[in-house]
């Protein structure tokens, strides 16, 4: 058996699964520390279902917790930037377009130094040692805790980063977390820094939170692997969370993609998840959520690493209806549902109330909203089903006709049949689909650079590639005999010279359970 959790700003859902059958599931409110939610949670799935500590073999969570910190910029460490790339690059310093007040929250320090390469390796400048080792003992009277080292294409060769960080390890010591660009975005420059100085600022929380997570798991006896989910749709272990918590910015929308995918049976669909404040629509490809193309804003800033491709509008369980128009959101009464809805003993007339009204969903007392006029429960509902069918249309890439699977509590809101779309998928335990995700995922390893490809030799090339991928998955725990290429990418740059070509391969495979 295996437990899979995932924690919203509203709710923390769980689910107890034996394969892909799901034995036990809940929903508990989320609490202000996380922690003890998710303790209640799991104690909840045991009055479900009878389970020993040793009868799971893996806990799966999906977590808010590093993008709330980063949103109310709370919790972050004293961090620096460090880009390899002078005489280059000086026009445009790290930190050149990040809001202010997350500036001031990170106490962030830039520096700049000497090193860098050319899309084809060719060096910019050399390392000067003497310079990073300068700009170690500034970073070490100031109080830096954190460090975040970035240099010009090193996606395509990254000794650079790898020796500045032995070089200012040798000054800071220990105690300072480093982040590499390298590890954690893809080839842009700018893009790829700001996702590692977020990384670096999160590195002490990610600490407290997987100590958090550990201890409140653990305190029912379960010995078992802690994994947690990752923006693609795959897992990552502790350790790699304490390094790489960047990469579970996406995991709620993911999970849910996810999730809908296997209680459905579809692995190509559209899938609109609808919670307390949002409806989150993202499309399946091969049963993994279709990545964005463009680069990813987080908190205003600019990033560049695996996303998935969302749409939100806001509409959702606690949206508040506005009776002239029957406009549903994007204002929402969220956690305070229970208390502020209509059919709570409330006042505020939310969506939830509409589809009690409707007969869409025994929630609350019914006799509270038996007033409302027939005719307007029937504008709002058509006016949310408009609002999803054109949201699912836009997310679409060509005009053949999708499947479309509605997952997550709000989805009492939708109709059967939707507008263009026809017949609306609600698989069994939809209301829980993003915590099935967490625990069904499997673990991924991606590479994307730039290589020169000689003539001739474009296969061989391609095929080290392909295994660095591969070899990169087993190392955060994929089993070996079950690792596939699911996701390949070849682009040649015409612009550059020397046949150069971009390429991205993503290896997935399932995780190797009873590792302790």
């Amino acid at each position: 058996m295996h437990i899979g959790i995932d924690v919203g700003g509203t709710n923390t859902d769980a689910v107890l699964m034996d394969g892909t059958t799901t034995l036990a599931a809940v929903k508990h409110s989320t609490t202000p520390d996380v922690t003890s939610g998710i303790v209640q949670a799991v104690e909840a799935l045991r009055d479900q279902h009878a389970f020993g500590g040793g009868d799971v073999e893996a806990v799966m969570i999906g977590t808010t917790h590093f993008i709330n910190a980063l949103v109310q910029a709370k919790r972050l460490a004293p961090t620096a930037a460090l880009r390899l790339g002078l005489p280059a690059t000086r026009a445009l310093p790290p930190l050149v377009d990040w809001p202010q007040p997350l500036v001031e929250a990170l106490q962030a320090r830039t520096y700049l130094a000497h090193g860098g390469y050319e899309f084809d390796g060719r060096p910019i400048s050399p390392l000067d040692p003497e310079e990073l080792r300068e700009h170690a003992r500034d970073m070490k009277a100031a109080g830096v805790r954190s460090l975040a080292i970035s240099s010009v294409f090193s996606p395509v060769n990254h000794d650079l980063e790898l020796e500045a960080a032995r070089i200012v390890g040798e000054v800071l010591g220990d105690d300072v977390a480093v982040s590499l660009s390298h590890e954690i975005g893809r080839i842009g420059l700018l893009e790829r820094e700001n996702a590692t100085i977020i990384n670096a600022a999160l590195r002490e929380l990610a600490g407290e939170i997987v100590d958090g997570l550990t201890a409140a798991v653990r305190s029912h006896g379960i010995d078992a692997p802690i994994l947690l989910s990752q923006n693609d749709g795959t897992l990552m272990d502790e350790d790699f969370v304490r390094r790489y918590p960047v990469a579970t910015f996406a995991s709620g929308p993911t999970n849910s993609m996810r999730g809908a995918a296997v209680t459905s049976g579809l692995s190509t669909c559209a899938v609109v998840d609808v919670g307390g404040t949002t409806a989150d629509i993202g499309l399946l490809i091969g049963g993994f959520p279709r990545e964005t193309a463009n680069e990813v804003k987080v908190a205003g800033i600019r990033t560049n690493f695996r996303m998935p491709d969302v749409l939100s509008i806001g509409i959702g369980g606690g949206s508040i209806v506005d009776v002239d128009t029957a406009e549903v959101g994007p204002e929402s009464v969220g956690y305070r549902l229970t208390s502020e809805a209509l059919v709570f003993g409330g006042s505020t007339l939310t969506a939830t109330d509409i589809a009690v009204a409707a007969g869409r969903a025994q929630i609350g007392d019914a006799s509270k909203v038996a007033h409302l006029d027939p005719e307007l429960v029937e504008r709002v509902l058509a006016r949310i089903a408009e609002r999803v069918a054109e949201a699912v249309d836009r997310m679409r890439t060509s005009p053949d006709p999708i499947p479309v699977v509605a997952v997550g509590g709000g989805s009492i809101l939708l109709p059967d049949e939707l507008p263009v779309f026809g017949v609306v998928h609600r698989p069994e335990n939809y209301a829980v689909a993003n915590a099935i995700g967490a625990s069904i995922a499997q673990v991924g390893g991606e590479i994307d650079k730039v290589t020169v490809v000689e003539p001739g030799r474009r296969d061989e090339i391609i095929a080290a590639v392909k295994q660095e991928a591969v070899e990169k998955a087993v190392a955060a725990g994929a089993r070996p005999d079950s690792v596939a290429i699911v996701d390949f990418d070849e682009v040649p740059i015409p612009y550059l010279p020397g046949n150069a070509t971009r390429v991205r391969v993503k290896a997935v495979g399932d995780l190797e359970m009873g590792a302790r």
